[in-house]
């Protein structure tokens, strides 16, 4: 009687075994499956990913046509950011500042016509960055903009409306031939930054860096590999302490930066330092400088 018992709870346990065995072996190859789909999910949504390397430019200039500190006598200077890049596939202006009269009169008188942009590319939500867009598309309704995933919905609907075409960024992205999104950085208030794959190196170019400006230098260096050339933009230092600003300068020299320009929210400290360590490989950045890399 307890033989036969035990026999039967060996088959019981035998059984059970078995059905353990099969749900394990199904669960493991759903998970298989789906990091699979999210692998070819994340594929399609980033042109980017596994071809980072494909192409390089060799000639690049990038106006500032927007900021807040000045450089070209006769142009305006108003809080935000933006700045023309050409020499790319297509021409872009990265950002459009915080007032469309400025950014447009700016233009006007460094001769630049609207129409030549192909492409607008966001970095993030606020308004010294974006506001001057609805007049800019008033000028050139054909241009396409690239923005962050994360902002508002009626924000895109208005420009749909207007048959703008709109390309929503989540992940590192290719913007055209050489040049890349760094994709959404931050947590809170998200950030995409612009990267120019040139065969010198990788230029940076940045809104504000509320990321954090090191992340975004090791985020582009990461995706590429390769060294960092220039970065220039706003680097969200303004107030910051002497202490963290020769912390934060140690790690740019540390990661290889041969050319750095700070402007926008990057404060007269920060600016001061650097030009102070980078001397004649710090770029002056303000309204009408003209950069440009062969």
């Amino acid at each position: 009687m307890v033989l036969g018992t035990v026999i039967k709870m060996n088959k019981l346990f035998a059984i059970f075994l078995s059905i353990l065995i099969v749900t394990l072996g199904a669960v493991v190859n759903k998970a298989i499956c789906a990091n699979r789909a999210s692998a070819d999910e994340k594929s399609a949504l980033n042109p980017a990913f596994g071809n980072m390397h494909a192409t390089a430019v060799k000639q690049i200039s990038i106006t500032v046509v927007y900021d807040n500190n000045p450089y070209r006598e006769g142009l305006s200077t108003s809080w935000g950011f933006s700045c023309l890049i050409r020499g790319t596939e297509k021409t872009i202006l990265f950002d459009t500042g915080g007032n469309g009269f400025v950014l447009l009169e700016n233009m006007k008188r460094l001769g630049i016509d609207p129409g030549e942009i192909g492409l607008v590319f966001l970095s993030h939500i606020h308004a010294d960055h974006i506001r001057g867009l609805e007049q800019f598309l008033e000028a050139n309704n054909k241009a396409s903009v690239f923005l962050p995933a994360s902002f508002p919905e009626n924000f895109k609907i208005r420009l749909k409306s207007r048959g703008i075409k709109i390309a929503e960024v989540q992940y590192p992205t290719k913007i055209c031939e050489a040049v890349f999104s760094t994709g959404l950085m931050g947590t809170m208030l998200k950030e995409q930054s612009l990267i120019l794959h040139t065969d010198q190196g990788l230029i940076l170019i940045t809104g504000c860096a509320h990321p954090g400006i090191v992340n975004i230098i090791e985020a582009a260096k990461n995706l590429f590999r390769d060294d960092v050339l220039s970065v220039m933009g706003g680097f969200h230092l303004g107030g910051m302490q002497k202490s963290d600003l020769k912390k934060i300068i140690t790690r740019f020299k540390q990661s290889g930066i041969k050319h750095v320009g700070p402007c926008h929210c990057s404060g007269d400290r920060a600016r001061a330092m650097f030009k102070e360590t980078y001397q004649k490989n710090y770029i002056d950045v303000g309204v009408g400088a003209v950069l440009k890399f062969q």
